[in-house]
């Protein structure tokens, strides 16, 4: 696949680059938080574990064995505590499992003595279980493990799903507002690229650099308004002043040159003149077009018609009655009028033969593509992607030439406005196949 085809936008990128950052450090910061949480949480619940164990201590101490069984059951109804006596028969397992099991245990031994016991279960039964002496009695504080848990994995998932959900919201905000010059800028580029060139960037923006952008977009944009409009008045001008002459010489050869012959060769460079004339009018036409659904076989045949002469050109069209094409019914005529005027010049197999060509048509998705093809001798391949380069003539490897070399050149400036594409290859049997490309209207 084509390289240009796979990158992304400016937007895309900004956003991705955006992203990762930020999403990187949303998770540099969780794990962050999660090691300056795991001490301080570990510590306090510890504490609070110590304390319960303290007060059950402090309150049993210093009363008799009847009054510490009512005590003991007091607790378990008005607590989520509750002290058991601790039975030499008990099975009990280790509290420690993970670094912060672990460290709760080391604090509570810290707090409460070295002989301080921690479990994770006593006889099956999970809860946090502190082992501590009254005297020579062995009792059991048990705690709910809630207690003395770290924050889950879900609750961690949920503040970071919502950290990044900002985070992608903020990245596409960033994004746009920094990509939104650029887009204003390519907008009113290609409208300049159509010939609208009274379009005009706010000059008013806040950023200095994209202020002095839109200033000097806005100066050349005025500029090519002015040469426009010269280049319009200067072409008409020459058109009126070149055909002026022309028209008085051929008068003149009319009236006053009696050899029928050189009246005929003089009239006929005339004709030659004026065509070249024609060229550069259609080459520098200004680039704006109206697109319209154009009845594709009825312009070609219309064009065709032009092209009587049997023994200079014959044309085969096999196009579909009822395919429309988006287009300028105007330079959609002068496209084709260009080709089968090339074919006609430059298609013939020899001066004796008259050139063949055949027009046809193919739907490519959203396209149509028609094909114009003469018989003649073909161009190097070499050459092929210099046709359409204006003023080029492959004249040494088609038959003689005695045009201004803008027919192809002003073939493929007329089919780009129309948004199409076109491109010039040898047939396999010879000859040189024109693919004019245009979109597709849907018949209604």
């Amino acid at each position: 696949m084509d390289r240009k085809h796979l990158s992304l936008s400016l937007f895309w990128r900004t956003f991705f680059l955006l992203s990762l950052l930020l999403t990187g450090g949303v998770i540099a910061w969780v794990q962050t938080l999660r090691q300056l949480e795991f001490e301080p949480r570990a510590v306090v619940a510890a504490q609070q574990i110590a304390s319960l164990v303290n007060l059950s201590r402090g309150a049993m101490k210093n009363v008799d064995g009847i009054t510490r069984i009512a005590l003991m059951k007091s607790m378990t109804d008005q607590e989520a505590v509750r002290v058991l006596p601790r039975e030499p028969t008990d099975r009990w397992d280790p509290y420690e499992v993970d670094a912060f099991t672990r460290r709760i245990a080391a604090e509570l031994r810290v707090r409460l003595g070295e002989g301080t016991v921690v479990a994770r279960s006593v006889n099956g039964q999970d809860a946090l279980w502190v082992g501590f002496t009254i005297d020579d009695d062995r009792y059991w504080l048990q705690a709910e493990s809630a207690r003395v848990t770290p924050l889950t994995s879900s609750t961690w998932f949920v503040w970071v799903g919502i950290a990044i959900l900002a985070t992608i919201i903020g990245s596409a905000t960033i994004a746009g507002l920094i990509n939104r010059p650029l887009k204003d800028l390519s907008t009113a580029t290609a409208r300049i690229r159509e010939g609208e060139y009274d379009i005009r960037l706010d000059e008013r923006v806040g950023t200095p650099e994209v202020r002095a952008v839109n200033i000097g977009f806005n100066r050349m944009a005025r500029d090519l308004a002015k040469v426009e409009q010269d280049r319009t008045v200067m072409l008409a001008g020459i058109s009126h002043d070149l055909r002026t002459p022309l028209a008085r010489i051929r008068l003149e050869a009319e009236i006053s040159v009696p050899d029928e012959e050189a009246r005929s060769h003089i009239a006929e460079d005339i004709d030659q003149l004026d065509a070249i004339i024609d060229k550069f009018m259609d080459y520098a036409r200004p680039g704006v077009t109206r697109l319209e659904p154009v009845p594709l076989a009825a312009v070609v045949e219309r064009e065709a018609l032009a092209f009587r002469d049997a023994s200079q050109i014959r044309i085969a069209i096999q196009l579909s009655p009822v395919s429309r094409v988006l287009g300028d019914p105007i330079e959609l005529g002068r496209v084709f009028a260009n080709l089968f005027e090339n074919a006609r010049r430059y298609g013939r197999p020899s001066d004796t033969v008259p050139a063949e060509v055949q027009v046809g048509q193919l739907q490519a998705g959203p396209w149509i593509i028609v094909t114009v093809r003469d018989r003649g001798p073909g161009v190097p391949v070499e050459k092929l992607a210099q046709l359409t380069t204006p003023f080029f003539r492959g004249d040494t490897a088609r038959t003689s030439a005695t045009g201004a070399g803008l027919g192809l050149a002003v073939v493929k400036k007329s089919i780009q406005r129309m948004g199409g594409s076109l491109e010039m290859t040898n047939a396999p049997e010879g000859g040189l196949v024109a693919h004019v490309r245009l979109r597709r209207v849907e018949a209604t």
